[in-house]
């Protein structure tokens, strides 16, 4: 086992899926074997207009030959492991670079920066991963959530791993998590709720939006901002309970099993259209927006 970096372009010509799948040829399948069972990170190339850089990390749990097309394989991502990053990690800092095994001997960048799939060096590992989840400005929590987090509000405090194999295991944390999705989706919905359209701000400075996994974690669903909505409370409700939906093109369902259609829709945006993220990548997939019409929906 290994700690690796994969190369993921939100313009991939792979049929990626990165909380999912990820597809490669031959030539890269010992080094994606290598971190079978072990974490890696995503990253997106600079040359990539608005590149994520670093930007998730996920564990590889087995390798199978891609059924679909010969000569590639896939890599199958462990479910509840992909996780995005609170902040993406650009390749250099004010440090230099941030992955430093890229480097050769002289201190340049190698033709190693290239390859689609490399190993990642434990120190390498920790320095990414300490960047990307750090939350140093974290969001404010709702009031009634407090007494659920006591005993845990360290987690506030910016990741610092002394460790990578030793602190590993807080990359499963649920708190950790869900803070961390929390940030990335109302960070992309502009901490607005989608199907209302309200940006509201309490008197704590906090949004009045949650964050609301489409298909949910206990379902398999995973922490990618992909897989979120910012719903307000009443929002949040309904659409849990099948009340609303979306289509693929982001048409707001309401149930016939509504009690009160016309305050529904009264309370919706006026377009009948849930708000998107700007950013093509954050928006609802419809492979998730599927998953919650055909198993929470009430038509």
């Amino acid at each position: 086992m290994g700690f690796g970096v994969f190369i993921h372009r939100s313009d991939s010509i792979y049929d990626d899926s990165p909380a999912e799948r990820y597809q490669f040829p031959r030539p890269y399948l010992g080094r994606v074997e290598a971190c079978v069972g072990d974490w890696i990170v995503y990253y997106e190339p600079r040359k990539v207009a608005e590149t994520r850089g670093y930007f998730a990390i996920a564990r590889v749990e087995r390798v199978v030959p891609d059924p679909t097309a010969p000569g590639m394989y896939l890599a199958l991502i462990e479910p509840g492991s992909y996780l995005d990053f609170a902040s993406p990690v650009p390749f250099t800092d004010a440090d230099g670079v941030v992955e430093r095994g890229v480097l050769n001997p002289d201190g340049r960048i190698s033709g190693r920066a290239q390859a689609a799939v490399r190993s990642l060096a434990p120190d390498d590992f920790n320095r990414i991963v300490t960047l990307g989840l750090d939350d140093s400005e974290p969001l404010l929590p709702r009031v009634d959530e407090v007494a659920s987090l006591s005993g845990f509000e360290e987690e506030q405090a910016p990741f610092a791993f002394e460790q990578p194999r030793e602190r590993v295991d807080i990359l499963s944390s649920r708190i950790v998590r869900d803070r961390i999705f929390r940030r990335v989706v109302l960070r992309a919905y502009d901490e607005r709720c989608a199907i209302s359209g309200l940006k509201l701000i309490n008197g704590g400075g906090r949004a009045e939006v949650a964050a609301a996994h489409i298909r949910p974690v206990e379902a398999n669903g995973p922490d990618i901002v992909s897989n979120g909505l910012a719903l307000s409370g009443t929002a949040h409700w309904m659409f849990d309970r099948g009340l609303i939906s979306l289509s693929d093109d982001l048409d707001i369902l309401i149930s016939r099993q509504t009690n009160d259609p016309d305050g529904v829709r009264a309370f919706i945006n006026k377009d009948g259209r849930a708000i998107a993220p700007r950013r093509l990548i954050e928006r609802p997939h419809p492979h998730f927006l599927r998953w919650h019409r055909e198993h929470c929906f009430k038509p």
